[in-house]
């Protein structure tokens, strides 16, 4: 039987989460972090399993093409080390090789060569790794989410929309405060801030203090480097979540999100208790729920003249165990939503979808929806999906305008791997998004496959939280379920 969760977790927060479940209130159970230099990345010993297929993997020229057989499996997700290695807690040598028991294996942050079985896609994982990773990400949040985290901050990211005159005053105010409140913060900032007016960096190193730690944070830094950054303050709206989710697209670091923005399903802090809210988190710890991120990797037909092709028989036919079908053209991690439409074609669209090695169904619509628990009030409910808290661990299935009257909505486990694909023999093209970016053609015989990432996202909580949050959050945005009260009869006076 494998091993629960809560035992790959060091010992220093297994003695947090545990006086935090016993009740204990004489002393507010703190897991103290430290290190910020590695990732933790949870992995299994065992022998080599049965494989998922590798779903039409054609081979690349000078990159692996089979795993190795050394019975060493990178099964489960990968956090940023805030949220695991503990200050003075040394990591134990798990020596064993036996299944279930997780490990706890550095990944080295300056690494631009990583090895495969690091990089290896949550979509290759067999159907019990895959559920494996999922159920440690449900656990390790449950934990998370009880428990507080005390960090020792020095490098702190700051988002905003920099094309916004007021989200830049903003910004501005946040850093001058930041580096004014202590000298151990290093604060990085969009790097087209640096020669803007509004925000006037030339103004804030004239400040002898300041001279040093204010610095500027590329694309390049957030893919390759997302070590370096202990925390993320996002400034806006749900849309600047979305992007930092998009801008870091392996370890997140945890994100404290202030709602300056339209709705608020994912800024959980009021920016004008900014200084309360920041002071609290740094002094007295944060909490954390790490939502579930999709990995979608687009896969590109290779053409093979002199026969004719069917995307369900290479898919899950006599040709699945062709490896040489399909190539892979791109992956990436996604917050809300995969969108696979008809785009710019003005007929609609006819998409093959499958599940796991099973074909469900063929799509005649404007397109499909595949979203996360956390994308249900985005994309995923303008098409008539359900609202789902955050905390199901599902996937959600919607159409988008279907030319059927029998097409529901349905919700399937998030160990599934979907992947929702054009025929061959389809009138016209269709188009991807990934949480509304990247949008790529999709030609007859592409799929998309997508499956639950390995790299979760962090969200930073108020210590003051409840369970209602979520249903408070969709009545005061969406209005759900808002109505008159029905009046009561007025009894007959004797």
């Amino acid at each position: 039987m494998a091993a629960s969760y809560f035992d790959q977790l060091s010992p220093g927060v297994q003695e947090a989460i545990e006086s935090e479940l016993a009740g204990d209130q004489d002393s507010k159970s703190i897991a103290s972090v430290n290190s910020h230099d590695d990732a933790l990345e949870v992995v299994f010993e065992g022998g080599y399993h049965s494989r998922r297929r590798k779903a039409s993997l054609a081979p690349i020229p000078g990159k692996m093409t089979s795993r190795p057989e050394n019975g060493r499996r990178t099964t489960a997700c990968i956090v940023h080390s805030l949220l695991e290695k503990q200050d003075g807690v040394p990591v134990k040598d798990h020596s064993q090789s036996y299944e279930g028991l997780a490990q706890e294996r550095r990944v080295d942050k300056d690494s631009q060569t990583t090895r495969a079985e690091q990089t290896e896609h949550s979509r290759l994982l067999t159907k019990k790794e895959l559920s494996d990773m999922a159920f440690g990400i449900r656990e390790l949040s449950k934990k998370l989410s009880q428990i507080r985290l005390k960090l020792h901050v020095k490098n702190i990211f700051i988002l905003g929309k920099a094309h916004d005159e007021a989200l830049v005053k903003n910004s501005r105010e946040v850093t001058d405060w930041l580096l004014t409140k202590s000298k151990d913060y290093t604060v990085y900032v969009e790097q087209t801030l640096q020669d803007n007016d509004i925000f006037d960096a030339a103004g804030l190193l004239e400040k002898e203090d300041f001279k040093g730690r204010l610095k500027f944070w590329t694309n390049e830094m957030c893919a390759k480097r997302p070590q370096t950054f202990d925390i993320i303050l996002a400034l806006g709206g749900d849309g600047t979540v979305l992007y930092a989710s998009w801008l870091f697209q392996r370890i997140v670091p945890p994100t404290i999100a202030f709602s300056l923005g339209s709705l608020g399903f994912l800024t959980k802090f009021d920016f004008e208790l900014y200084p309360q809210s920041l002071s609290t988190a740094f002094a007295d710890g944060i909490t954390v729920s790490l939502r579930l991120r999709f990995e979608a990797t687009i896969m590109r037909t290779q053409k093979r003249d002199g026969k004719g092709r069917d995307l369900v028989e290479e898919l899950i036919g006599e040709e699945c165990d062709d490896h040489h079908t399909h190539i892979s053209d791109g992956t990436h991690n996604i917050l809300n939503e995969v969108v696979v439409d008809r785009g710019p074609n003005p007929t609609m669209s006819s998409i093959e979808l499958f599940g796991d090695d099973e074909h469900f169904t063929t799509v005649q619509a404007d397109g499909i929806c595949v979203s996360t628990p956390t994308g249900s009030t985005a994309y995923n409910l303008a098409a008539g999906g359900s609202l789902c808290h955050p905390d199901n661990p599902v996937v959600l299935v919607t159409a988008i305008c279907a030319h059927t009257l029998s097409f529901r909505p349905i919700i399937l486990p998030d160990t599934i791997v979907l992947r929702c694909g054009v025929p061959y023999d389809a009138r016209t093209s269709s188009w991807a998004s990934f949480d509304g970016r990247e949008r790529v053609e999709l030609k007859p015989g592409d799929y998309v496959t997508i499956s639950a990432s390995r790299f979760p996202f962090p969200s930073v909580l108020p210590l003051n939280k409840t369970r209602t949050d979520w249903i408070d959050s969709i009545s005061r945005t969406l209005n759900w379920n808002s109505r008159q009260k029905q009046k009561a009869f007025k009894e007959w006076s004797s």
